[in-house]
C-alpha cells in the first residue's frame, strides 16, 4: 500500500474513512510545504508574504469536507495555508472525545501538500496555551449566543472555538477564512467573532461559509464519523433525510401560500408543523437513542423561531436587502445520538 494507506492502518480502531484522499499519482513530484510548529515560524513565514492568505483551520483527520474548503480558498487567493491542531479547550473533559480524536499528522500534511496548500501550522498545546489551558485568557461568546441549542447542549465549547480561532487569525493574518456549513452555531459566532473584535477592520478579514460536503447517501462528511460502527453508519443517512423532510414540508407550505395568496410578502409558515416533521423520521429510526435537540432557527443570528417567513426581505440587522432567492430564510439543525455517537447536522432554508 502507499504511505497514506500505511498510517491508515497503523491507526486501529473502529472502521474509520481514510483522510483526505491523494490526489498525486507519483509520476510527479509533489510541490513543497512548510511545517510550521511553533508561534514564531508561522509569524516568520507571514511575514515574508506576498498577496492575500487563505486559511483554512481544521482539527485534522481531513476529508473531502476540508478538500472542499481548501480548494475554494485556492481559488481565492494567491496563497493557501491550514492550521491543524486538535484543540483542548473546546472539549469537556468528561463528556467528549479529546483523547480519542483521530489524529494522522503525517498523511494530512501529505494530503494538504498535494492539494497545493504552501504552509501548514501544526503547533502542539503549549505553543498556542504557554500559560496552560487553564490559566490562558479565553475569548467568551455573548451570553446570547451560549443560550443557542448547540451552544447549551456543549457549555464552554464556543469559548474554545472562539479562542483558538482568535488565535490562529491574529497568527496568520489571513485576508480570508473558510469553515463549513455543518458547524453551523460555530460559523455565527465567528463571523460575531470577527466583526465585534474588528478582525474585519485590522486585516480586511473575510470569513467565508462552505456548503456541507455530504457521503452518497447524505450523511454529512465529518472526522466522527469513524466511530460509528457498520450498523449505525447504515442508519446514519436518517439524520439529513430528517432535515430534507422537515425543509420539503416548509416548501410545501410555502407553494400553498403562494396560490393562496396575491403577495406573499410577510407570509409566514408556523415551525411546529416543519419540526414535527422531521421528528416523525428521526422517532422512527431504532438506532437513534436520544435528540439533544431540534432547531428552526433564523438564519444569521441562530436564534429559534416559531415561524419561517416565505421570503426575508431584511437582514438581521433590519437593513433592507434585495429578495434572493439563494438567501437562506432559516435553518433547521439537530444534534443526536445514533447510538452512542454525536451527531450534529443542519440544512439552510432556501426557496425551491
Amino acid at each position: 500500500p502507499d504511505r497514506l494507506t500505511a498510517m491508515l492502518l497503523r491507526c486501529g480502531g473502529r472502521r474509520r474513512p481514510p483522510p483526505l484522499e491523494r490526489r498525486n499519482s507519483g509520476a510527479v513530484a509533489p510541490r513543497s510545504i512548510h511545517v510550521l510548529r511553533t508561534v514564531d515560524s508561522l509569524v516568520r513565514w507571514r511575514r515574508d508574504l506576498d498577496g492575500d492568505l487563505g486559511l483554512v483551520p481544521t482539527m485534522g483527520a481531513l476529508h473531502e469536507g476540508h478538500a472542499s474548503l481548501l480548494r475554494r480558498a485556492r481559488r481565492e487567493n494567491g496563497v493557501v495555508a491550514a492550521s491543524i491542531f486538535v484543540n483542548p479547550t473546546q472539549f469537556d473533559p468528561v463528556r467528549d472525545d479529546f483523547d480519542r480524536y483521530p489524529r494522522h499528522l503525517e498523511a494530512d500534511v501529505a494530503a494538504l501538500r498535494d492539494e497545493g496548500v504552501d504552509a501548514v501550522f501544526a503547533p502542539d498545546a503549549r505553543e498556542l496555551y504557554p500559560c496552560g489551558t487553564e490559566d490562558s485568557f479565553r475569548v467568551v461568546p455573548p451570553a446570547v449566543l451560549e443560550r443557542r441549542a448547540e451552544a447549551t447542549a456543549r457549555p464552554g465549547h464556543f469559548a474554545g472555538v472562539a479562542t483558538v480561532c482568535a488565535k490562529l487569525l491574529t497568527l496568520a493574518r489571513p485576508r480570508r477564512a473558510y469553515f463549513g456549513q455543518k458547524d453551523a452555531l460555530q460559523c455565527a459566532v465567528l463571523r460575531r467573532m470577527v466583526r465585534d473584535l474588528h478582525f474585519d477592520a485590522a486585516f480586511e478579514l473575510e470569513v467565508r461559509v462552505c456548503e456541507t460536503v455530504r457521503e452518497h447517501d447524505g450523511l454529512a462528511k465529518s472526522s466522527r464519523n469513524a466511530y460509528l460502527s457498520e450498523t449505525e453508519r447504515n442508519a446514519a443517512p436518517v439524520v439529513f433525510r430528517a432535515l430534507q423532510t422537515a425543509r420539503d414540508a416548509w416548501r410545501a407550505a410555502c407553494a400553498k401560500e403562494a396560490e393562496d395568496s396575491t403577495s406573499i410578502m410577510g407570509v409566514v409558515v408556523p415551525a411546529a408543523p416543519i419540526l414535527a416533521a422531521a421528528t416523525a423520521v428521526l422517532e422512527a429510526e431504532p438506532l437513534v437513542t436520544e435528540v439533544e435537540y431540534l432547531s428552526l432557527a433564523d438564519y444569521d443570528t441562530m436564534a429559534d423561531i416559531d415561524a419561517v417567513p416565505v421570503r426575508r426581505r431584511r437582514n438581521a440587522d433590519g437593513i433592507p436587502r434585495q429578495d434572493d432567492e439563494t438567501t437562506p430564510v432559516a435553518i433547521i439543525s439537530v444534534a443526536l445520538k445514533l447510538g452512542t455517537v454525536r451527531l450534529i447536522d443542519n440544512l439552510p432554508f432556501v426557496a425551491a
